[in-house]
């Protein structure tokens, strides 16, 4: 899914922020170079003693905090371009009665997608009724080691199947022999809460 260009909201601007705007910058930056990059979030005492103590609104630190486990979203993305070919994978992997699949890798001139494919035997009214629980859903991510970036584009599913596309870059080279695709599920998008399950896919 692509993103909007941002559109600055006013035109106002007060140049006396200007040295404190920049502290809060370089604040953020010290903040995640020393959490390594896992920005955690406060307990609820100090969110709200600080909301005391500097007159702010709780539920506003709590945004402003929470936002700050989102800085990766915002990240420059790389959309694939110029479709070449598709490299054949027909790799499959059974677990706990859940069959994943890799048939294929389109390549782009800039990028790589992988599609997921998991399929199960689910009748209708086992997915209603999944439905009806409120089963949250899982969150899958791609691992493939240094220098690759995987980011998951969609996701889409009914009853017994789906399946999740990712975005990798760079490219996937035509010659993949040698590379491990490692998917883990987690209950979170912020990848708080791992449920145990991990695909590996080991191209040859």
């Amino acid at each position: 899914m692509r993103r909007l260009p941002f559109e600055r909201p006013t035109e106002y601007y007060d140049d006396r922020l200007f040295s404190i705007d920049e502290q809060i910058c370089a604040l953020l930056k010290e903040r995640r170079e020393l959490s390594n990059q896992n920005p955690g979030f406060p307990p609820a005492d100090l969110i709200a003693g600080w909301a005391s103590k500097y007159g702010h609104y709780e539920d506003f630190l709590n945004s402003l905090f929470g936002s700050l486990r989102l800085e990766d979203q915002f990240k420059p993305r790389v959309e694939p371009i110029h479709f070449e070919k598709y490299l054949s994978i027909l790799k499959s992997v059974e677990k706990a009665g859940r069959l994943y699949t890799i048939t294929f890798i389109r390549q782009f001139e800039n990028a790589s997608v992988v599609q997921l494919n998991c399929d199960w035997h689910e009748t209708e009214g086992e997915h209603e009724l999944r439905h009806l629980q409120h089963e949250r859903p899982a969150f899958l991510t791609l691992e493939m080691g240094e220098p690759y970036e995987c980011r998951m584009d969609r996701g889409s599913g009914t009853t017994g199947q789906y399946t999740h596309t990712f975005i990798v870059t760079p490219r996937i080279p035509d010659d993949y022999s040698g590379l491990k695709l490692t998917f883990k599920e987690y209950q979170d998008p912020f990848k708080d809460e791992p449920t145990g399950l991990e695909i590996g896919f080991q191209l040859d």
